[in-house]
């Protein structure tokens, strides 16, 4: 339960920065075109908190805090003096009202900048792309990637840590291949051709290393015992920190994860587990209790957490930036991850991508909570990440998002007239359809996913 609030309270903090600065986007550029701004909301429904400026506008913050918006003057809402006509949205020329209607996703774009340079000036913690495991007779095992190797460039893109391998790939859908730079422990360079043609993201929740057969090196798992939970099966059996696992029932234990299968499959179930205490092999019974998952299935549970091996050696690192490089860094970042949505955008269409993968209002707050929990640079990045496909979302040519009006605004740049109202009308009632069932489809795979 603590889990849910923290999570939504994440995710209305992240929506509520986003919104206001994609809103603030539309209302700075109508002031300066003259337009007057009648309410500047963020959030629907009943008003919280509200206030004016010398120029009248009405500022809301309201109940519901699931997007906003900026009303402007405009005779095809409302009745307009004819002293004020000359400040109405309509009455402005059509560049005015584009450049109007496409202020709000800039501004999503340029506060990821300001968010990515400012996480580049802070220190950005990463870890080396050094291959931990290749799965046999994947497309990387037949590229000839093995473990221990960095990689060092995927194409042309260099890679410093994980996420840059990521977003090269996924930009390399679509293509037969592509070259991957490695370098092993003694520092030797090759040049390995990875096989893309056919490969597609067709599963859901399987990222693109691993759909490739890549998993990254992360230190050992050991089987000795760090954190005992208080009240747990574990503690009832006397099971203490330090201990190491070495079998159960018989069988020898070689890594944690075939543990925790054992475990997981024996609820209620005694279990005589043979364990090294300081210089003696001790014996120990364990009835790891019931409890189930969040598929209703009954999972045994034993409330103990492993110590973990440290990272070697310069496998982390934090890189600070000065202030001017990093403008250039978060320009650089922005502009891959605008090119990088408008990929996955074309790639879902094709197929390339799977609909499944397509994340709501869930994923965004869980994505927020995990990235408040690992701090200020985190949570950054991810709402420079979010603010970008804000932005990219909002100028996909649907008539009831942005990119739908400036749609109709560049045909009335071209024809030199305005599309009928019935045409608009129309184009807004088929565009708010298809929102809606995007909106629940991607609701219905974050529901998948808990």
């Amino acid at each position: 339960m603590l889990d849910f609030f923290w999570n939504l309270g994440s995710f209305v903090l992240a929506l509520g920065i986003l919104v206001t600065v994609h809103e603030y986007g539309h209302f700075w550029v109508a002031r300066k075109a003259g337009v007057k701004v009648l309410r500047f909301s963020i959030g629907f429904g009943k008003p919280l908190l509200k206030w004016h400026d010398k120029y009248k506008t009405e500022y809301v913050i309201a109940a519901i805090p699931l997007g906003g918006y900026v009303k402007m003057l405009d005779e095809r809402v409302d009745e307009v003096p004819k002293e004020q006509k000359h400040l109405s949205f309509n009455a402005k020329s059509v560049k005015a009202r584009i450049a109007i209607v496409a202020a709000g996703p800039m501004a999503n774009f340029i506060f990821a900048i300001i968010a990515l340079a400012t996480m580049y000036m802070v220190g950005v913690q990463s870890i080396k792309p050094v291959i931990g495991e290749i799965e046999q007779g994947s497309r990387a095992a037949q590229a000839g990637l093995v473990t221990n190797q960095q990689i060092t460039h995927i194409g042309e893109s260099k890679i410093n840590d994980w996420q840059d391998a990521t977003f090269a790939l996924m930009a390399s859908l679509g293509e037969k291949e592509v070259p991957i730079t490695v370098r092993n422990e003694r520092y030797q360079t090759e040049i390995k051709t990875l096989n893309l043609t056919g490969w597609k993201l067709d599963k859901q929740d399987v990222p693109p290393l691993q759909s490739l057969g890549i998993t990254p090196y992360r230190p050992e798992v050991t089987l000795k015992v760090a954190v005992i939970s208080e009240g747990s099966a574990a503690e009832q059996a006397n099971l203490q920190v330090n201990d190491t696992i070495l079998a159960v029932d018989g069988e020898t234990i070689n890594n944690w994860t075939q543990l925790v299968n054992l475990i997981t499959q024996s609820a209620n179930k005694s279990l005589q587990f043979s364990v090294k205490r300081n210089d003696s092999i001790v014996t120990v019974l364990v009835t790891p209790k019931a409890r189930e998952n969040a598929q209703g299935e009954v999972q045994g549970f034993l409330g103990v957490a492993p110590f973990i091996a440290p990272w070697p050696e310069g496998y982390i690192e934090t890189r600070h930036s000065g202030p001017l490089d990093s403008i250039v860094l978060g320009t650089k970042k922005t502009w891959q991850l605008i090119t990088l949505s408008f990929d996955m955008i074309g790639n879902l269409i094709t197929g390339q991508v799977s609909v499944k993968n397509l994340s709501g209002p869930v994923g965004i707050a869980v994505g927020a909570g995990n990235s408040v929990s690992y701090g200020f640079t985190a949570f950054l990045g991810f709402l420079a990440l979010i603010s970008v496909n804000l932005g990219v979302f909002n100028l996909l040519p649907l008539p009831v998002l942005d990119g739908g009006h400036l749609m109709y605004y560049i045909i009335e740049l071209i024809r030199k007239k305005p599309v009928s109202e019935k045409t608009q009308e129309v184009g807004f009632k088929v565009g708010a359809l298809l929102l809606i069932f995007l909106t629940c489809f991607a609701l219905f795979n974050d529901v998948s996913r808990l």
